[in-house]
């Protein structure tokens, strides 16, 4: 019995990151949609984000059952809470892809856009994080979790700065307003993929009982 629930608990771990995955892959083609004007990639995060919903009903599924189905004891007890925890980050952060991609199949068509928002630099930073927060659980890395945390200020100042050179160029020229509106809307959620990454990384920080 205790083995089939080792098994079962090993199985909603790469389920979980599985679902990171899935959250990175989401972010990052919906970015790529973004800059190359690709309505159709766009669409595909779209499309795919029935997967992700899917993969977190999944994994808060299993996780009641495990316990449920055998008490855990302390430890399996706080990674399973964590695991219920990253699951809704997790599927957050992809909503955040899909609504960047619904951008983006808007702003395909645009011919007037800002050109001094650092998108892909917040991208890359946020992305980044993500990627970092689930390995510090996928290893259990205490010091990689909070390394984590104290860099969401990064993208925290490059959110701000683009938001500001953003609406400098919105005023400089007001054909700009409609994609420049747009671009706010992306702004505000690759500023939440890094704080859903912090989330996750305290989340890790908890299971493994780190101060």
């Amino acid at each position: 019995m205790r083995t089939a629930y080792h098994e079962a608990l090993e199985a909603t771990r790469l389920d979980v990151v599985r679902l990171g995955a899935l959250a990175v892959e989401a972010v990052r083609g919906a970015v790529d949609a973004l800059e190359h004007r690709d309505a159709s990639a766009g669409a595909r995060v779209v499309a795919g984000d029935d997967a992700v919903d899917d993969l977190r009903r999944r994994v808060e599924s299993h996780c009641i059952e495990l316990i449920w189905r055998q008490q855990p004891v302390a430890g399996e007890l706080r990674e399973i809470a964590a695991m219920i925890e990253m699951a809704t980050d997790l599927e957050r952060v992809a909503d955040y892809g899909v609504d960047i991609a619904k951008n983006a199949i808007k702003l395909a068509d645009q011919t007037l856009r800002p050109q001094k928002v650092e998108i892909d630099r917040i991208a890359s930073v946020a992305t980044g994080l993500l990627a970092d927060a689930m390995r510090a659980y996928t290893e259990r890395d205490a010091q990689l979790a909070s390394s984590v945390i104290e860099r969401d200020d990064e993208v925290d100042k490059l959110y701000k700065r683009s938001i500001k050179l953003l609406q400098q160029e919105m005023q400089a020229d007001p054909e700009l307003v409609r994609s420049g509106t747009r671009y706010l809307f992306i702004l505000a959620s690759l500023e939440r993929v890094g704080d859903r990454a912090g989330n996750i990384a305290w989340h890790t920080k908890g299971m493994i009982g780190a101060e």
